[in-house]
């Protein structure tokens, strides 16, 4: 985990943001940073959106491109849905997961919590 990946996704995010897009309310926000910034797997969720930015995945894929334990990216996933930041399609094994349009419509709000991920990252240890 490096910064120059924090700074990589900070560019993905602002690419596909719509240049007239809503500011995502404080509510959204404060999501936003809980789940990227405040939790010890906050990084790793962050990864799994990017990879979800490109194409959807189903958890199999997800695990061998981030080179994760199956069953952490399981974990990870069922967080995202619980927080409405990714939709599944399909069931059981066979799930492809996408991002939600809650998600992509505050997609520009993931940038203020990449920045404070960036900071924190600086300060002190982060767990992946």
């Amino acid at each position: 985990m490096t910064t120059e990946q924090l700074l990589e996704f900070k560019e993905i995010i602002r690419s596909k943001s719509v240049s007239e897009q809503r500011k995502p309310d404080r509510e959204t926000r404060k999501l936003l940073f809980y789940l990227f910034t405040s939790t010890r797997g906050g990084f790793t969720r962050l990864r799994i959106i990017m990879m979800l930015l490109e194409n959807p995945l189903n958890t199999h894929q997800l695990s061998k491109d981030l080179n994760l334990d199956y069953k952490a990216v399981q974990h990870h996933m069922k967080v995202l849905e619980k927080n409405n930041m990714v939709s599944k399609i399909g069931e059981k094994y066979g799930v492809i997961y996408h991002l939600s349009n809650f998600l992509e419509i505050n997609i520009s709000a993931l940038d203020g919590a990449i920045d404070k991920l960036d900071r924190k990252m600086n300060r002190k240890k982060v767990y992946l």
